[in-house]
């Protein structure tokens, strides 16, 4: 039975979270991109200025242990959307020799139709649905937002450094999307959050009778960085600490609005990253956490993570309980009073008891596995986090495991394999499990869980570059990028 019609049958299980006659929470979910656990004011930062993100911390949730699903854009995304791990809907690895880590211009694959994704879920609960920012999961026209629940799209399809640029001169020219028509191509970057911001705005004006949902992906503080001069100005950490006041001004931004139509009660504000800092020569931070984006050290994959609830969560609170992004969908789901069923098959978890706070409620994960790529190359299991050797990204040692506790050496220092071989034996056989299930490239196996993405038979870019057009920016000038 296709995916889609067991989930609509399992709208109907009844339950009590979400009374009836109320009106359902609107939604706000703020993605921003390579976000280090260390950026952030509430996180330790003291080089950025966050008061609005602070400000979340302080009326909301602050999440310790927040994990995302991949430390590369794609796969972590696709995780959020779906609820389950990259592997497990096809989205792990690119380009027929799956030697690409995340989809470039013009790539022929998507999420599957049959995919029932958190938006689409949500249209069918009443929701008016927009997503407003980076997409990164195909850009062929049936990749797109509009056809996987948003009703209306504005943004780039990708990342901003897949452009004309030094790096990339024969690249397609960027564009900019409203719904899936190009309205621009390689628009100046810079002041894109302000219409991204504006946009968001007059969506939350547009539906503020009715249940919406908001997904503000931000192109934000990934590579290259062009902000906007204000920000520049008062920036006290270049020009990568004037990104984060740009993301902080923008969610600033929005929650004023809620508060001014007087619907900050009944909204669910998620504050997140896709994945961990790049901590290069440009100021990103990880704290300290180890390692970077594009690796499964805990400073590629752990990310802040915050939420604001008003008489749902509390405020000033802090969690401590392993969670992750795909438990947003099963959550949300739960919320609403139509948890989702068990087929297909989704990795995320209802954390709700979490998010209110309730006596003694603790995460539902029992191991939370770090893929990069299709590599599953550590797992983590309470306090305990088993990971094999690399001298890089992709140069991975299995026969060389090397196991932390977590909760006496967050910087992974103290590898104590030896002392505890038990322990060493019970999380590799978890790995081994997991990779027979949804996939591991590092014993070349997709998987008996795996389900397939989309492929379109034609794939071409959506711009082609035109030397009689008039580009505002024939090509960036920055020389960043990844």
């Amino acid at each position: 039975m296709p995916y889609a019609i067991l989930i609509l049958l399992a709208l109907f299980v009844p339950s009590s979270l979400c009374s009836a006659g109320e009106r359902k929470p609107n939604i706000v979910l703020i993605y921003v991109d390579d976000l280090g656990y260390g950026d952030l004011g509430c996180y330790g930062s003291d080089e950025n200025d966050t008061p609005h993100v602070d400000q979340l911390a302080v009326d909301g949730m602050r999440f310790t242990d927040y994990y995302s699903a991949s430390p590369v854009c794609t796969p972590s995304r696709a995780a959020l959307l779906t609820g389950g791990y990259p592997g497990r809907v096809g989205f792990d690895a690119f380009k027929e020799s799956r030697t690409s880590w995340v989809l470039f211009p013009g790539f022929a694959e998507g999420l599957h139709p049959n995919e029932l994704l958190l938006p689409e879920y949500l249209k069918w609960q009443g929701y008016a649905t927009s997503h407003v920012g980076k997409w990164h999961l195909g850009d062929q026209l049936e990749h797109l937002p509009t056809r996987h629940g948003f009703d209306s799209y504005y943004g780039i399809p990708y990342s901003n450094d897949m452009a004309i640029m030094p790096r990339r001169p024969k690249s397609p020219p960027l564009p900019l999307l409203r719904n899936e028509e190009v309205i621009a191509e390689q628009p100046k970057q810079a002041p894109l959050i302000q219409s991204y911001t504006e946009e968001a705005v007059t969506f939350i004006r547009e539906n503020k009778e009715n249940p919406f949902f908001l997904y503000f992906a931000h192109m934000h503080v990934h590579l290259p960085h062009y902000v906007m001069d204000p920000f520049l100005q008062a920036s006290r950490n270049g020009i990568y600490g004037a990104a984060v006041a740009a993301v902080d001004w923008s969610t600033g931004v929005i929650v004023a609005e809620l508060k001014r139509l007087g619907l900050e009660d009944n909204t669910i504000v998620i504050f997140t990253s896709d994945n961990g800092s790049r901590v290069d020569q440009h100021g990103g931070s990880n704290g300290a956490l180890r390692g970077t984006k594009g690796q499964t050290w805990e400073g590629g994959m752990r990310v802040p993570c915050i939420m604001k609830w008003p008489g749902q969560i509390e405020a000033g609170s802090v969690s401590k309980e392993l969670v992750t992004a795909m438990d947003f969908y099963p959550t949300i789901a739960a919320i609403l009073g139509k948890p989702l069923s068990d087929d297909p098959i989704r990795d995320g978890h209802d954390v709700s008891p979490i998010w209110r706070g309730e006596p003694g409620a603790q995460s539902p994960c029992d191991a939370f596995f770090y893929y990069l790529v299709d590599q599953l190359q550590a797992v983590r299991v309470g306090d305990w986090k088993l990971r094999f050797a690399s001298a890089g990204r992709r140069d991975v040692d299995t026969s060389k495991p090397e196991l932390f506790n977590l909760s006496k050496d967050l910087s992974e220092q103290n590898n104590v394999a030896a002392q505890h071989p038990d322990i060493v034996k019970d999380l590799k056989k978890r790995m081994e499990d997991m990779g027979d299930r949804i996939g591991d490239g590092l014993r070349n196996k997709l998987g008996s869980e795996r389900r397939p993405h989309a492929i379109e038979e034609n794939p071409h870019p959506l711009t082609e570059f035109d030397s009689d057009y008039p580009y505002i920016e024939p090509s960036y000038l920055l020389d960043q990028a990844g």
